[in-house]
C-alpha cells in the first residue's frame, strides 16, 4: 500500500510540475507587462499550439485533482 502511495504522490508532483508549465507558456503578450497582468484589448480565437495548451491545461488540471482525490482516499 505504501508503494502505491508513493507513486500517486510522484505523479501528482509531474503533474504540479506540467500544469505550471502549461500554464505559463500561455502568455499572450509580447512585451514584459503581458507577465504581470497586461492584456491586449483586442479578442482573438485560440489557434493551432495556443489551443493545445489551453486543452492540455485543463485535462492536466482534472487529472491533478483527481490524483489529489486518490491521494486522501488512500491515506
Amino acid at each position: 500500500m505504501q508503494k502505491i502511495i508513493n507513486i500517486v504522490n510522484i505523479v501528482q508532483i509531474v503533474l504540479a510540475v506540467l500544469l505550471i508549465t502549461s500554464i505559463l507558456l500561455q502568455q499572450r503578450g509580447t512585451s514584459l507587462g503581458g507577465a504581470f497582468g497586461g492584456d491586449s484589448s483586442i479578442y482573438r480565437s485560440r489557434r493551432g499550439v495556443e489551443k493545445f495548451l489551453f486543452i492540455s491545461s485543463i485535462v492536466i488540471a482534472i487529472l491533478f485533482v483527481g490524483a489529489a482525490v486518490v491521494s486522501v482516499v488512500l491515506r
